[in-house]
């Protein structure tokens, strides 16, 4: 993180923009809480309307976005992914702590660079902003495969006299960075521009030279290695109107030392999984892959999980799972993980299914077309939570308890978050790797939809249309005939 801030810090650049790479495989497991703070960025605007909209440090104005990458692995269409939106903005208010509560969070994009999702908007307001663009983020975020959806390609015959103007403009005076002065700048093509930058630049400097300006430059490496992007790579585009700065990942994890070889690509997400309901009994428990294992601690209770993991996922007895896991015998079941890391399986600890679900899985009860009850009346509630798996995926645990359960469980005078919640034990390499967020709700939103009764299984219904006329027709008939046989008599 210093040597990140020491290289914005070397910015020839008047303006500019952070953008922050989060990742939706594992998110909020990717977000960086104290990059604001130690990047000495301008401060997130509040929900006050007299709030500052710039902030200027040391001569420069230096502001973040957040763009959470690969969304196509939510859901299929575009439109399910913008409904999420809500949910993705009050997850990321609880990750950032008790200040975000009142900021705005104007700045924040779902994009999928696969999809091209939201990618046009993303390269527009990379253009119009100009200036230095940093890419910032953890390792297998997406920012490599970003920057190449995202970079403003051959645009650089679009220029006008007035967008020159605002070009020169973006660089500092040559009395607070080592580019050129504005009057300087204003007389140099685009060409110059990155010779002279470089033969400014130090030796020790962080940040290497910038490369000539090409309509269609080379753009990074994508792969799904992690520590592709081993330095800063610098892109100019518009003349000199501005840079997109692809700087190394910062450090998300060791999963991958616990894992063969063979199985270290399996780690990654590539495609968005539909995952099969797996039913939890009580005495049973959930491996993932070899290298995790989730244990219900709450008894007699059954749990339902969706794994959203490119990871094999399969049920067996608690004591079997615990031998397994931990490599004190050898099984014919599905496994990643290294021979020889069983004594460095560990607890990560104890975690709630704490958010209600009832109404979304209650089904026909609570919908208003249907039977239309309301949750107060019904006489059981459903939790759910979602556990991450960091750079993997999640797992959406699922769990229903009955109302007399969770009232016997309360004592006088309890609050609604001490009650006795299902609970899961989630046990990994060293006890981390793990955390959970409240449930996304991805199974009840692109899942299995249930089969209609009236499509193969029984006789449809019949149709009344026209029954009344036809009953009309048939009485005059019958009426007809008994006045014809009354005559003959």
């Amino acid at each position: 993180m210093q040597s990140i801030q020491q290289t914005i810090a070397e910015s020839p650049y008047k303006y500019n923009h952070v953008y922050h790479v989060l990742d939706a495989a594992d998110f909020p497991l990717s977000l960086i809480p104290s990059l604001q703070r130690s990047l000495s960025l301008a401060p997130q605007r509040s929900l006050n309307r007299r709030a500052k909209i710039s902030h200027y440090q040391y001569g420069r104005k230096t502001e973040m976005s957040f763009i959470i990458t690969r969304s196509d692995l939510l859901a299929p269409k575009k439109e399910q992914v913008d409904s999420l939106m809500p949910y993705i903005l009050k997850v990321l208010r609880d990750a950032l702590g008790g200040f975000a509560e009142n900021l705005r969070l104007g700045n924040v994009r779902c994009v999928s660079s696969k999809r091209g999702w939201w990618t046009k908007q993303v390269k527009e307001d990379i253009w119009n902003r100009g200036g230095g663009g940093w890419m910032v983020g953890k390792v297998n975020v997406g920012k490599s495969s970003l920057f190449e959806n995202v970079f403003p390609k051959g645009r650089n015959d679009d220029l006008s006299l007035g967008s020159l103007r605002h070009a020169a403009q973006q660089k500092l005076p040559s009395g607070l960075s080592n580019a050129n002065g504005d009057k300087e700048q204003g007389s140099q093509s685009g060409q110059d521009l990155p010779e002279k930058m470089e033969s400014q630049l130090q030796e020790d400097s962080l940040l290497p030279p910038a490369p000539p300006e090409t309509p269609y430059p080379v753009l990074p490496l994508v792969s799904s290695l992690p520590g592709t992007t081993a330095s800063p790579i610098r892109i100019p585009f518009g003349f000199g109107k501005g840079e997109l700065i692809d700087l190394p990942g910062l450090a998300r994890g060791d999963l991958e030392h616990f894992v063969t070889d063979v199985h270290r690509i399996d780690l990654v997400m590539r495609d968005r999984v539909k995952p099969e309901q797996l039913v939890i009994k009580p005495g049973q428990s959930l491996l993932v892959g070899g290298l995790l294992r989730i244990t219900p601690t709450t008894p007699n209770l059954v749990f339902l999980a969706y794994p959203f993991l490119p990871l094999r996922c399969h049920v067996i007895s608690t004591e079997r799972a615990i031998a397994f896991h931990t490599q004190q015998e050898d099984s014919s079941a599905y496994t990643i993980a290294k021979p020889g890391i069983g004594s460095r399986m560990q607890s990560a600890g104890i975690f709630s299914l704490k958010w209600d679900v009832t109404k979304q899985r209650a089904g026909p009860l609570t919908k208003a077309a249907a039977a239309g009850l309301s949750t107060g009346t019904l006489p059981f509630m459903v939790f759910s939570a979602d556990i991450l798996v960091e750079g993997c995926g999640w797992i959406e645990l699922v769990a229903q308890v009955r109302k007399r359960d969770m009232q016997m469980g309360m004592e006088p005078g309890d609050f609604f978050d001490t009650r006795p919640y299902p609970r899961v034990e989630v046990s990994s390499p060293d006890g981390g790797h793990v955390g959970v967020r409240q449930p996304m709700g991805i199974w009840s939103l692109c899942g299995k939809k249930p089969v209609s009764l009236s499509k193969g299984r029984v006789r449809p219904r019949r149709s009344m249309k026209g029954v009344k006329k036809n009953l009309k027709k048939a009485r005059s008939a019958v009426s007809l005939s008994y006045n014809n046989e009354t005559d003959t008599v």
